[in-house]
């Protein structure tokens, strides 16, 4: 009987449970507790708190954290009770919640070790159990959380795609650039992710009209999606983005003159590429020697990369009007460089020009995305991919949502195996 009051403690059950039973299975290195309570008991209906008696129970058994080095496992009848005013209920019990397989302080455990950066995979092999019912677990608490969440304050959002898989398989992330937090994440990256997304603001307390700024990249579908769900929203085309482009086009001219000048060029992309801050000495003293070299002056790849430096001057201006007019002087200098990839990327920009100025009256960028991409793709190279996109989207928001997790306190157990 003592050893059945501390496990009762252990527990931290209250009347009229009790511990009725301790088995240790040598063999099986397990743990059974058996809970059980008095004849006559009463429980509270879960549909109005009125104390009733029991019309019948079903035996269950439930995984919990262990005991030193067992595996322990719980073993009750769960009471239903008949209420004169709703009929037979099944009673709530006060250490698992319906329907799980597992003890709430196990849960706990689990989101405890998932918050920590481990993956599914990792948990399901720290605490005995497959994986897929540990999915169960991290998803049913993430979307719980993400119910009580309040969108109400939105006024800036960050919209990027994230690739789900190899291909051009994607997942759109919404963010709240004031509170960086992930607010919303779903499959595909068309015009209807962003309507799902007002669906789902609107669902929060948010409202469509409140969204003061957008930021994005020059996705088509963003833009249209954009204008047909949040018509008062301005956007802003994320300088990240246009980095990406203006890269994309030296890059292009760097192949170019590589064909000509194999020696010069070779293993030089980076150079070209990198903020000069960033350059290592190695890299910085090939590209000096390339400036240098008589050669240097007959390479289009040297007036493309003075082009990205200068570009990248546009976002140090604060008034709006001089740096509208200094890239202006940009996209001349650009146009008629006679550099084709170069043309092409200013172009490019001049068609989406009321998005790429609206930056110096808006400030914001998708830093915060970029970021946040980072870090899901390194996840899923620990997890090595995701069976589904909703276990990928569990993660999202595990990894950037900050959500609230209605769970019991509790430390990882140094004795789980």
């Amino acid at each position: 009987m003592k050893n059945q009051e501390l496990f009762r403690l252990a527990l931290g059950l209250s009347e009229p449970w009790q511990v009725v039973q301790a088995e240790f299975p040598e063999e099986e290195k397990t743990l059974h507790l058996t809970l059980d309570f008095p004849e006559g008991s009463l429980f509270p209906c879960p549909e109005c708190g009125n104390l009733c008696g029991v019309h019948d129970t079903k035996r269950r058994t439930w995984r919990h954290l262990n005991f030193f080095q067992y595996e322990t496992y719980l073993h009750a009848r769960q009471p239903r009770v008949k209420c004169p005013n709703h009929k037979v209920k099944t009673v709530n019990l006060p250490w698992a919640r319906p329907g799980a397989g597992f003890t709430l302080l196990f849960e706990a455990l689990v989101m405890a070790l998932a918050e920590n950066g481990m993956t599914a995979n990792a948990i399901s092999r720290v605490v005995g159990e497959y994986d897929t019912l540990i999915w169960r677990v991290l998803t049913h608490y993430v979307m719980d959380a993400r119910e009580r969440e309040d969108f109400s304050g939105v006024k800036a959002v960050g919209v990027d795609e994230t690739s789900k898989a190899k291909g051009h398989n994607y997942v759109s992330v919404f963010m709240d650039l004031d509170e960086r937090s992930v607010m919303f994440a779903t499959d595909g990256k068309d015009a209807q992710t962003v309507g799902a997304f007002k669906e789902d603001l609107e669902t929060h307390n948010g409202k469509a009209e409140q969204v003061e700024e957008f930021c994005l990249d020059m996705s088509q579908a963003f833009q249209s999606g954009i204008e047909a769900n949040f018509p008062a929203a301005e956007m802003t085309f994320d300088e990240y983005h246009l980095m990406r482009i203006i890269n994309q086009a030296v890059d292009e001219v760097r192949k170019q003159d590589q064909a000509i000048y194999p020696e010069l060029l070779k293993g030089t992309k980076y150079i070209w590429l990198k903020n000069e801050w960033n350059l290592t000495d190695k890299q910085e003293k090939k590209r000096n020697e390339i400036f240098q070299d008589v050669r240097g002056s007959k390479l289009k790849t040297v007036k493309a990369y003075h082009l990205r430096s200068v570009f990248q001057d546009v976002f140090s201006f604060d008034d709006p009007e001089e740096g509208e007019s200094f890239l202006k002087k940009w996209y001349y200098w650009a146009t008629h460089s006679r550099i084709e990839p170069m043309i092409k990327a200013a172009k490019t920009i001049k068609e989406h020009w009321a998005g790429v100025v609206r930056w110096f009256t808006s400030r914001i960028n998708n830093g915060l995305l970029e970021g946040m991409n980072s870090l899901i793709q390194a996840a899923k190279a620990r997890a090595r991919g995701y069976r589904n996109v909703n276990n990928l989207i569990t993660t999202i928001y595990l990894i950037g949502s900050k959500l609230e997790f209605n769970l019991p306190k509790v430390l990882p157990s140094p004795h789980t195996k």
